[in-house]
């Protein structure tokens, strides 16, 4: 992967992660190129198959693609950031600490991802009261 590619998934992405919202800026963990469609499962590393991660959404989906909503008691596919619009599978809570799924997708990522990691939680409280967070 070339460095330009790399860096265009970055600014694309805003340097934030593209499922939880981290900021690189205040992450202690790198970010990296993810790939959302896995190497093993047929993706690329076309532009389009390729997402700005924190190391927890990275580490946590894996080679995942699908997850177990506990709600519909069906397997789902996980968000897409390429293909589906975020605000449309989950919101904030009202202390914009907690991502809450709104759709079988949104609940399945939730979920595999721990979008919720106390690490997380703890991070987006501070910087909501900084004005840093959310950034959209």
């Amino acid at each position: 992967m070339t460095e330009a590619l790399r860096t265009s998934v970055r600014d694309r992405a805003r340097d934030c992660c593209e499922y939880c919202r981290a900021q690189a800026e205040f992450s202690h963990d790198p970010f990296s190129v993810e790939h959302i469609i896995p190497f093993v499962k047929g993706g690329t590393d076309d532009l389009e198959n390729l997402a700005w991660s924190c190391l927890g959404c990275n580490n946590y989906k894996y080679i995942s693609t699908s997850a177990y909503d506990l709600v519909t008691a069906q397997m789902v596919p996980l968000f897409n950031p390429r293909i589906d619009v975020w605000s449309n599978h989950f919101r904030w809570n009202n202390d914009f600490s907690v991502i809450i799924g709104l759709t079988p997708v949104g609940r399945a990522t939730v979920q595999r991802l721990q979008m919720n990691r106390k690490g997380l939680v703890n991070l987006r409280i501070v910087l909501r009261t900084v004005g840093k967070h959310p950034l959209d």
